[in-house]
């Protein structure tokens, strides 16, 4: 069973709780011992010797603000994964500098915070070569392989294929069906869109109701319209904000690694 340190930052006592409980609950669930640590301010994180492996970040604190902590310990030791928590979002873009995994503005959905931080654990996993224990549907327990996989298998008249996930530009529904785009074909089948985004990971993003796309093919984007190597994907005004901020983590994931 894995052991990770996480730090939660906060001067308000109540989200602290808050978290804290989510915190344990979740880690519960995901077989995994949480060593969780509470902080009132920057200069307690600053003072301790041991970094978290994850730290919860509030950005408005009085002394030493959030985005100065992460940017500090950015200089310390590069690998802690900050997730900020706030109750403004104009820091959102200023948090790509100091590469965050992603960006909680109060309030946020218990919902929510259990996606960031199934993210966070598959970032750890994905670092340290380590695998995890989670609960089927059934609540049986079973061992996920840390990271994605390489391929899919998908049905088609049939016959069951495997499409290597690298190759897959993007891919969109209509009619009850999935079209795939990939480097060397367009493979059509019967399936959901929301099916196929939970096996591919973090790599790909869901742009639209409609479009699901590989982040590496990415070339520009405006608030509508994302062109790829390869064809082009609708981007809906929901959805937008949220695109760039995986962008921005994907592109500073790959200059990192």
């Amino acid at each position: 069973m894995r052991t990770i340190k996480i730090a939660i930052c906060d001067d308000d006592k109540a989200v602290q709780e808050i978290l804290r409980h989510e915190i344990e609950e979740f880690c519960k669930e995901a077989g995994t011992v949480c060593n969780i640590v509470c902080f009132d301010s920057g200069e307690e994180v600053l003072r301790e010797e041991s970094m978290p492996d994850i730290l919860f970040l509030d950005i408005q604190m009085s002394g030493i603000n959030g985005m100065e902590v992460a940017e500090e310990l950015r200089r310390r030791r590069g690998d802690t994964i900050l997730i900020f928590v706030t109750a403004l979002s104009e820091y959102v873009y200023k948090a790509f500098d100091v590469e965050a995994l992603h960006y909680l503005v109060k309030p946020f959905s218990d919902e929510k915070l259990r996606e960031v931080l199934d993210r966070a654990l598959r970032q750890w996993d994905m670092r340290h070569g380590a695998s995890r224990s989670i609960a089927g549907h059934d609540g049986a327990q079973r061992t996920e392989p840390a990271g994605r996989p390489d391929t899919i298998l998908i049905k088609k008249g049939g016959v069951s294929m495997k499409v290597a996930l690298d190759d897959i530009i993007y891919a969109e529904v209509f009619n009850r069906k999935v079209m795939l785009h990939t480097t060397r074909e367009d493979i059509e089948y019967y399936g959901k869109l929301t099916e196929l985004s939970e096996q591919v990971g973090d790599d790909f993003y869901r742009t639209h109701r409609a479009y699901l796309v590989n982040l590496k093919y990415v070339e520009k984007y405006t608030a509508t319209t994302i062109w790829l190597e390869q064809g082009t994907a609708l981007v809906s005004k929901k959805q937008f904000p949220g695109f760039v901020r995986r962008y921005m983590q994907y592109i500073s994931g790959r200059r990192s690694g």
